[in-house]
């Protein structure tokens, strides 16, 4: 959006109905509060929206070319963020959920969203910088060419069906994150969750402490860079072809397909009788100097 070509300023006036700000264009929506109704904003090009409050349904869909700064989305306004492309949002509170689809160029920093259920479906083009994701399912499902550094989320089935993620600093607690991901690097970050990573290819974790049951199965090109584990991990890199230099203990590898493990100390080493034939994965731990 280009703020020199704002010329029209609508400031502390109250709206509510349906589409009472329709169609805006190069325009300053300031200090101003949206009730009730819905689609408050919509259809509108080059705008900036700072110090408003928003409780009424749908309230930015089909918006091109946005600034959004310290606003606040009350848990009636779901679904708020649509069909918006070329968007930057800062410093603002989200109790709403179900945020952010079907987007192209989106900029967050230092956005909470309490309810984070369903946000971030096909948003292609994410930019964020400390975000705060709590409870609910699926954030992040389809997205393309996303960059995070910093993210704390309690939610379950974190990114899937991603492509192109670059994360770092984030501290997850999940289930099921990265499900079916290709193309993704994760560095300094706290991944926890069952089935971490699995059915995913080109996953790349750099200095991350991992915990959680049954993590890194099923990967192709999975590599690991001076990671750790908690001592809970087992059955790791199940039918995964994986290259990992880990950092302290292991406690169970299972069924590895192809590539080299080294850790400092393995617990065990499980084989049975669905390794498949010609699995050559090599397994060691380093000899201490």
């Amino acid at each position: 959006m280009d703020d020199k070509k704002i010329f029209t300023v609508i400031a502390n006036r109250q709206f509510g109905g349906e589409r009472p700000l329709f169609g805006l264009k190069d325009s300053r929506l300031e200090s101003l509060t949206v009730v009730d109704g819905e689609s408050a904003v919509k259809q509108c090009e080059n705008i900036v929206v700072a110090d408003c409050k928003f409780f009424g349904k749908y309230p930015l869909w089909h918006v091109k070319g946005s600034l959004i700064e310290r606003c606040y989305f009350a848990a009636g306004s779901r679904s708020a963020v649509w069909y918006s492309d070329d968007m930057t949002m800062r410093d603002c509170v989200i109790d709403g959920p179900k945020f952010f689809r079907e987007m192209n160029g989106l900029t967050l920093e230092n956005v909470v969203i309490k309810d984070a259920d369903e946000v971030f479906w096909r948003v292609n083009g994410l930019r964020a910088k400390n975000l705060v994701l709590k409870g609910g399912t699926y954030p992040f499902m389809f997205c393309r060419d996303l960059e995070i550094d910093g993210l704390d989320t309690d939610s379950n089935y974190v990114f899937q069906y991603c492509k192109n993620l670059v994360l770092r600093n984030a501290r997850i607690n999940t289930k099921d994150a990265l499900w079916e991901c290709e193309d993704v690097t994760i560095y300094d970050s706290e991944l926890s969750g069952e089935y971490l990573a699995w059915h995913s290819k080109n996953v790349r974790l750099v200095r991350c402490r991992i915990s959680g049951e049954q993590v890194l199965c099923y990967a192709k090109n999975l590599q690991l860079e001076d990671c750790s584990f908690d001592a809970s991990c087992d059955r790791v890199f199940e039918y995964s072809d994986v290259c990992a230099e880990i950092r302290g203990s292991i406690s169970n590898i299972k069924n590895p397909l192809s590539g080299r493990i080294v850790a400092d100390k393995i617990g065990s080493v499980t084989y049975d009788e669905f390794l498949p034939r010609g699995a050559d994965c090599k397994i060691e731990e380093r000899k201490a100097l």
